[in-house]
């Protein structure tokens, strides 16, 4: 009895101590003004825990008026960025003059507590006049369809586009559209940097000129964006209001060839699953960071038991290796080898860049940007 005594505590001992030097403990506190008494606010960030940046995931705790709390155990060292809403990225706290925060950022080697005070929840609108991009964007606001959100579409335009009349272009449709043409509208304050790139790419003739359309998220990001009752809606959405909208408005080859759709994380999922279930409507994918796979969401196995389809497809597929980026790595690596047995090419029918120093973030995806273009839309001469 005293020997088994001994090695419980013993083991004990060692199991507090190795948490100890393991685990650190962070408490986040918010005081805030002029909110409503049933708000709630949330914490979203770059770590499960956090929400994976879903808005609406992840609640603090109200301890009296106007602030909240909660507290959460990571991995010592983990970097961790992290913003606060009230449950939707239109009401993420804002600095005092309206206007949306870079990401706060941690890392945490101690027990740490981090207090924050906000006034100012949701950016002030801004003037589309009064944008910083290059090049001609156009917008269509609100569109709506049964079942989902209302969402903005932003359009960019080639830069020859008035100079050739009767000239026709491939589109490339890009989810999380606020995200891509300036950091004005940024959901973090950081853009993809499109209209720069594709500008720049365009004019020295490394890609053919394309129109560009970005579609706007929702607070239904997640759902819509995965293999879901509100994905397929949103699926459908693109396919049936989206492109007979832009090929009506704009001066497009709406063919199949000519058609392509793309985004990350997430984004880079629906992409992928647009692509594979709709081969008659589009042919190539752009798929950065791509969520294939990871906690119960697994597309591969649909993969798997569907076929390669008939038709021709392309798919720029690509990574980091930093914080969720090597949670992701596993799903990335099945698909493609799914690929690789369902007889696709790398190289010719698909194409793969792994970044092991990038994040999951913005900025790393613009960086990206211009060979996943080049890949597939490579200039060919008239």
């Amino acid at each position: 009895m005293l020997m088994s005594f001994i090695c419980g505590l013993i083991i004990s001992i060692l199991t507090t101590t190795l948490w100890a030097d393991r685990y650190c403990s962070v408490t986040f506190r918010v005081r805030t003004t002029n909110l409503p008494a049933q708000a709630t606010v949330y914490i979203t960030g770059n770590q499960r825990q956090l929400g994976n940046w879903q808005p609406d995931k992840v609640a603090l705790q109200p301890i009296g008026a106007n602030s909240f709390t909660r507290t959460f155990q990571f991995l010592q060292n983990t970097h961790l960025e992290y913003k606060f809403t009230l449950g939707s990225w239109a009401t993420e706290a804002c600095g005092p003059d309206g206007k949306v925060q870079s990401n706060f950022q941690l890392d945490l080697d101690r027990d740490t507590i981090v207090e924050y005070s906000f006034e100012q929840w949701g950016r002030q609108p801004i003037p589309t006049d009064s944008l910083r991009t290059r090049g001609v964007l156009r917008f269509h606001h609100q569109i709506r369809t049964p079942g989902l959100l209302p969402r903005d579409l932003a359009v960019w335009l080639p830069p020859d586009y008035d100079d050739n009349p009767t000239r026709r272009y491939p589109v490339l449709y890009l989810h999380d559209g606020q995200n891509l043409f300036t950091d004005q509208l940024a959901a973090f304050g950081v853009e993809w940097r499109v209209d720069e790139t594709a500008d720049s790419l365009i004019r020295v003739k490394a890609i053919e000129p394309i129109i560009i359309v970005g579609i706007y998220n929702t607070s239904e990001r997640a759902k819509e964006y995965g293999p879901t009752k509100l994905g397929k809606a949103y699926r459908r959405f693109l396919i049936e209001v989206v492109k007979p909208l832009i090929d009506s408005t704009y001066r497009t080859l709406p063919d199949r060839r000519h058609t392509a759709v793309g985004g990350s994380s997430m984004g880079g999922l629906v992409a992928f699953m647009l692509v594979w279930e709709n081969p008659s409507i589009f042919s190539k994918a752009l798929c950065m960071s791509p969520a294939f796979k990871i906690q119960r969401l697994n597309y591969i196995q649909t993969v798997k038991k569907s076929g390669k389809p008939a038709q021709d497809l392309k798919f720029y597929i690509d990574n980091g290796g930093l914080d969720l980026e090597a949670k992701l790595q596993p799903g990335i690596d099945a698909m493609l080898e799914s690929l690789d047995r369902l007889g696709f090419k790398r190289g010719v029918d698909y194409f793969w860049y792994r970044d092991p120093a990038a994040p999951h973030h913005e900025a790393a995806w613009a960086g990206r940007l211009p060979q996943a273009l080049k890949w597939l839309f490579p200039f060919e001469t008239q």
